[in-house]
């Protein structure tokens, strides 16, 4: 196991640094902002955020698995850090979080980092629809300039305590929260190279300044910023929190390795590359003991970050390292001027954060599968808002535990073998059929559940070395669950990215049903979800001929118009 930097740097050159170079500037003003909002809604202060995106980024950089991870503070933590420092202050957070480092430095360490593949997916949709939400609720009192001193971290008082104080609100500050979300939503949609977050914070700032408009600020709620950083100190460690604080550090370890290892692999669908995922929990550990010295609160993989960060031209985690000076430099420069951030911004830039977390596309696809999937998503996702995160993921890990076992209990089947079952099964047998150059048929054997799905991955890493069609044999596939049908779909997108086709034959009575209930059938064509390998081959040949027509068209098209 080594850092992804030692191997980056052979050949590294001055071409790869000049995109590392755009790529770390360009994601060091993104992070600003984010950094800023993170801190505050979390309970701690605004430099709290950014400390921790410039030490968190530059250890998880130097020492991480992956080559362009940026780490840093993210909504995930928001809801979870805020009730700890409600409950245990700063001291019990920055315990919390160098405990998280320590369980994260064994996961890796042990090699049980792979133990988060067996978290299903109606569980992660779950807890990150509840937190987007609860991210959401802790910045309405901000977004309409409600004036009240009392703090919650319980979703219903919260929602209580708002509905108290409506008269107090404030069309100012409503209309700076208003503007800033539409810039941050519409930029990058006119713009796409302009981060909207920055491009809100920006515009909002200056309207303050114009305008003089009276809002609150980052200078009136928390005063001025100090343009360094704080002194190294390790933080009170009270030996009386340890167990009572377990079960918070456990979440923060959970969410951390789940982000993390979420953002490696979007970096990895984005580059080609492939992370280590054990060196990067390893590199997430470290960066979060190490972070509370300085101040800051947890870290993890930042998923909208790492995708800038790499649509910036990114290659090596030197991009990751400019990026932490980046902020540093604005800190030394700049510091003073965030003070004059009105927080109406911030949180309106939480509100899209928390919109783009939210994965609300897969609502609908879980709840066209079974009465199952829908119930540990629910569950999940009720608990994560009303009670707490350990909780909802404590209880959504049983039920979807009790689940696996009744869908694996589902696979055996006891059954009489007729003169029909065998002349049906001659059509999927492969040992009489031609199986032409430009198609490859992967097979997939046993329950495709959550846990189990990696293997799909790990088979097709390299697409490169696989022919124009893809033939994925279901035939043996006993069951599937929302994590095989994600699975799926993203090897479809990934083959539909490089240029070629995908072909599905043979699904069995369970599997068949899911993928028409959640429109994989919609998406991948229903010509092209066949009964059996037989006319699989059969729509492999229709589909190769086509692509030589349009080869053909094409030529004679360019020989007409003299190309």
């Amino acid at each position: 196991m080594h850092p992804a930097i030692i191997a980056a740097l052979r050949g590294y050159d001055a071409a790869r640094f000049r995109g590392d170079l755009v790529a770390g500037l360009t994601v060091g003003f993104v992070a600003l902002p984010l950094a800023l909002a993170f801190g505050i809604a979390s309970g701690v202060s605004p430099q709290a955020g950014i400390i921790t995106a410039i030490v968190g980024a530059l250890l998880v950089s130097l020492l991480g698995g992956s080559r362009t991870q940026i780490a840093g503070p993210t909504g995930a933590f928001v809801v979870i850090v805020s009730g700890i420092v409600a409950k245990h202050g700063t001291t019990g957070l920055m315990m919390v979080t160098m405990m998280a480092g320590a369980i994260l430095l064994v996961l890796g360490a042990t090699g049980l980092g792979s133990a988060i593949k067996f978290i299903p997916r109606p569980i992660v949709i779950g807890f990150t629809n509840g937190i987007a939400l609860l991210i959401v609720s802790t910045q309405i009192k901000d977004f309409f300039g409600f004036r009240f001193s009392e703090h919650s971290s319980e979703f219903f008082v919260r929602m209580q305590a708002i509905a108290r104080h409506v008269g107090t609100f404030d069309a100012v500050t409503a209309s700076l929260a208003v503007g800033s979300l539409l810039l941050a939503f519409g930029i990058p949609r006119v713009f796409p190279r302009v981060p909207g977050a920055v491009a809100a914070l920006v515009a909002a700032t200056v309207a303050v300044w114009i305008l003089h408009l009276h809002v609150e600020t980052v200078g009136s709620r928390f005063g001025s910023i100090a343009a360094s950083l704080p002194p190294i100190g390790l933080p009170h460690f009270d030996p009386n929190l340890i167990l009572p604080l377990l079960p918070s550090a456990f979440t923060v370890a959970l969410l951390a390795a789940v982000e993390s290892l979420l953002s490696a692999v979007v970096a990895d669908s984005l580059t080609g590359d492939r992370h280590d995922s054990n060196v990067e929990l390893i590199a997430t550990g470290i960066a979060n003991v190490v972070v509370p010295i300085f101040g800051g609160i947890p870290v993890t993989g930042a998923i909208a970050r790492t995708a800038t960060n790499i649509r910036s031209g990114a290659r090596t985690p030197i991009s990751g390292i400019v990026h932490s000076a980046t902020l540093l430099l604005i800190v030394a420069i700049a510091a003073p001027l965030a003070a004059d951030v009105p927080l109406a911004a911030l949180a309106a830039i939480l509100v899209v954060v928390a919109y783009n977390m939210g994965e609300w596309r897969e609502i609908a696809t879980i709840v066209r599968l079974d009465n199952a999937a829908r119930s540990v998503w629910f569950v999940t996702f009720f608990l994560t808002v009303v009670a707490d995160l350990t909780l909802a993921v404590g209880i959504g890990m049983s039920l979807a535990a009790l689940l696996y076992i009744y869908r694996i209990s589902q696979t055996t089947t006891v059954s009489l073998i007729t003169p029909e079952d065998l002349e049906d099964g001659k059509a999927h047998v492969l040992t009489d059929k031609q199986v032409p150059s430009y198609v490859n048929i992967v097979r997939i054997h046993g329950p495709f559940l959550f846990g189990t799905t990696d293997a799909l991955l790990e088979r097709t890493a390299d697409l490169s070395t696989y022919a124009p069609i893809v033939v994925l044999r279901l035939r043996n596939m006993t069951a599937i669950d929302a994590t095989g049908l994600a699975a799926l779909e993203a090897l479809r997108l990934r083959l539909e990215r490089s240029g070629r086709t995908l072909l599905l034959c043979g699904a069995r009575d369970q599997p068949a049903r899911l993928l028409h209930r959640a429109n994989f059938v919609r998406a991948i064509g229903a010509q092209n979800i066949l009964p059996n390998v037989g006319a699989a081959l059969e729509r492999a040949r229709e589909v190769h001929d086509s692509f030589d027509g349009l080869g053909a068209e094409f030529a004679r098209d360019a020989i007409a118009n003299g190309l």
